[in-house]
Parts: C-alpha cells; structure tokens; sequence
C-alpha cells in the first residue's frame, strides 16, 4: 500500500470470490469517517512474510473494526471476500429496512 493512501475503499464486491474487489485508494490528506456502509481495506507487513490486513466498516455512529486478518500470504483476497460480501449485503438490507421503518413511522404521524 503507497504511503500516501489510508487504505482502500471498497466500491464493489462481487457475488464470487475468483472475481476481482473494486476498490479505490483513500489519501491520507483527509482522513474523515467513512460514509455509512463503506468499507475499508488497509494492510501493513505482518511478522515474516505475511500481510497484517484490517477493515473498518462506517456506521452513521462512527467507524467500527470489522475484521482484523494477521499474517495473510500470497492472495489474500478470497480470505477477505466472505466477510466483506456478507457485511455489504446485511448493510444494504438494514438500510431499506431503516427507510421503511421511517417512511412507516412518517406515514403514521399524518
């Protein structure tokens, strides 16, 4: 990971692990919270030759760890993918759950 980046930003995560994670790089110049159900990637060398790899998941409250990989070798990446899936599906759920619960809660007041 360049120096100049926080971590990576997930931007897609596809359905099967064999498949590529689109991500874009985050700079380090401002480092403000991650926009709810955002989810960031971020890695340092671990003891030996592995990769310490970390995600950090953005709520309305704040960002939260979401995993911690240690001591990831070669391709990480279909380590990763069952966690990031699951989370990016169960984030999109609660959110139109959330909606409805206000637009029911909206329609109630009236």
């Amino acid at each position: 990971m360049p120096r100049s980046v926080r971590g990576a930003l997930l931007r897609r995560v596809p359905p099967r692990p064999a498949q590529p994670i689109h991500t874009v790089w985050i700079s380090n110049a401002k480092p403000g919270r991650l926009h709810p159900g955002s989810i960031l990637l971020s890695w340092k060398p671990g003891l030996g030759d592995g990769m310490d790899v970390s995600a950090h998941l953005g709520l309305t409250s704040g960002d939260v760890l979401l995993a911690n990989w240690p001591g990831l070798h070669g391709d990480w990446t279909h380590v990763v993918h069952p966690t990031v899936y699951e989370v990016f599906g169960l984030h999109a759920a609660l959110s139109v759950a959330t909606d409805a619960l206000r637009l029911a809660n909206h329609l109630a007041a009236r």
